[in-house]
């Protein structure tokens, strides 16, 4: 792969489509348009166009757009081809621009790279787009777009300017001490915030958590003993059927899944094999995955069709959050106590499912402040935070070793942020992060 080389993709989705879009960028990339296309209007103003190859025969006829760089979203000249989305017209572009000499075919990721390492975006906000692509919920579509403008790369900017601001001071009192218009001491301005911005760092941290579910989905687990109801439940909050039910303990020998959306949430529910004691090994197996899945639950949705269902169970997993569903209600002869469960559903009838669904919500994560959406997503963003507060509380600790040691331990912090966004030491992960997107983006 060569940087200055001109490269083009097909940059839009699946074919066929009503519209697709072939994008270039590179040095040849107006020379590309002109051959195809001939004399260009203004930049960025869209132009109908026929769209011609080497031999002059028409391919299409298009949108045409070009944008002179650094004004692009890779900061080099770039363009633009809206061309039908015939899987026979993007073939014959892609081959008309593979013949022109200086031209090669992009590789995964390669449009974004190129953005970053003109300054155009950085690693964060380059992971947002990514995440951005490939958002399914609205949760995950409103926390991508924060980090793909820049939200969250402008509070870690912030943060190391404070850590700059903090090394400087020192520095200035270990080589004009002597000076008045430097402050005699140093921990009066610059250790109370470095304290401070521990704290920050740790309560931000703390918010990898709800970012892990907005991405990977509220993790509800279908747990209780046999012929509970516990495929049913899946298969009426699916709206489909996932799990094959009968009368017979046991039919469940697996870990089923599925993904439901709820308040803007993905929620993953498994449902698992029925609890009990039992000498059958398929079914052993069963029950050791069930508890097995337990053990991650977000959210453990415990199913009993008779009140002594709820058992010991339950007392082992006290600190897990359970909710005692009480099943199959529309049946005659159920007598339920109150005070034995938390909710009592029928998927026959469907009575308390909206009661069921609003008690899932409530395990859901409140985003309703202003900086909900400015929380790590990653794990790289979380280890490096987390290699920065380390280093801020080393050099809070240290007071009696010397400033010197102490402003090391800032320019770690530093460099700790730097790696997020990918200012500094970077190069070992950029084939790990762009290899992620698809070609053409």
């Amino acid at each position: 792969m060569m940087a200055n080389d001109t490269i083009y993709a097909l940059s839009s989705g699946t074919l066929p489509s009503g519209v697709a879009i072939i994008r270039i960028s590179g040095a040849l990339t107006r020379n590309a348009l002109l051959q195809m296309t001939g004399p260009l209007g203004k930049p960025r103003t869209a132009q109908l166009r026929l769209i011609r190859n080497r031999n002059g025969d028409v391919l299409d006829n298009a949108l045409v757009l070009y944008f002179a760089g650094p004004a692009s979203f890779t900061g080099e000249d770039c363009g633009e081809l809206q061309v039908h989305g015939g899987r026979a017209v993007v073939q014959a572009v892609l081959e008309t621009l593979s013949r022109m000499d200086g031209l090669r075919h992009a590789e995964a990721g390669e449009f974004s790279r190129r953005a970053f390492h003109n300054g155009k975006l950085d690693l964060v906000e380059i992971e947002g787009l990514a995440d951005l692509i490939s958002a399914e919920t609205e949760m995950q579509r409103r926390l991508a777009i924060e980090h793909a403008q820049g939200g969250l790369s402008a509070l870690y900017q912030a943060w190391a300017r404070r850590l700059t601001h903090a090394r400087a001071m020192i520095e200035a009192e270990l080589d004009f001490a002597d000076e008045d218009d430097v402050p005699g001491s140093v921990a009066a301005t610059i250790w109370t915030d470095m304290a401070a911005l521990s704290g920050e760092i740790a309560n931000h941290v703390a918010g990898a958590a709800v970012a892990e579910i907005i991405r990977d989905g509220l993790k509800v687990v279908i747990a209780g003993p046999p012929n509970a109801g516990k495929s049913s439940l899946l298969n009426y909050l699916a709206g489909r059927d996932i799990a094959i039910v009968t009368d017979i303990a046991g039919t469940t020998r697996d870990v089923l899944s599925v993904d439901l959306s709820l308040a803007g949430f993905s929620v993953c529910l498994y449902d698992t094999a029925g609890l009990r004691d039992t000498q059958e090994p398929i079914e052993r197996e069963g029950i050791r995955r069930a508890l097995a899945t337990l053990e991650e639950a977000d959210v453990v949705l415990f199913l009993s069709d008779t009140q002594d269902g709820f058992g010991t169970i339950l007392s082992e997993r006290e600190n897990r959050r359970v909710v005692r569903v009480a099943t199959k209600i529309d049946q005659p002869g159920q007598v339920w106590d109150k005070a034995q469960y938390d909710v009592a559903v029928s998927t026959q009838n469907g009575e308390g499912i909206d009661r069921l669904l609003a008690i899932i919500s409530s395990h859901l994560p409140d985003l309703s402040g202003k900086m909900a959406f400015s929380i790590p997503l990653r794990s790289r963003h979380v280890d490096c935070l987390r290699q920065a507060n380390d280093a801020i509380r080393s050099s809070l600790a240290l007071s009696e070793t010397g400033l010197d040691i102490q402003a090391e331990y800032l320019r770690l912090a530093g460099d700790a942020l730097g790696r997020i966004t990918g200012r500094v030491d970077v190069e070992n992960l950029l084939d790990v992060i762009f290899s992620e997107f698809c070609i053409g983006k």
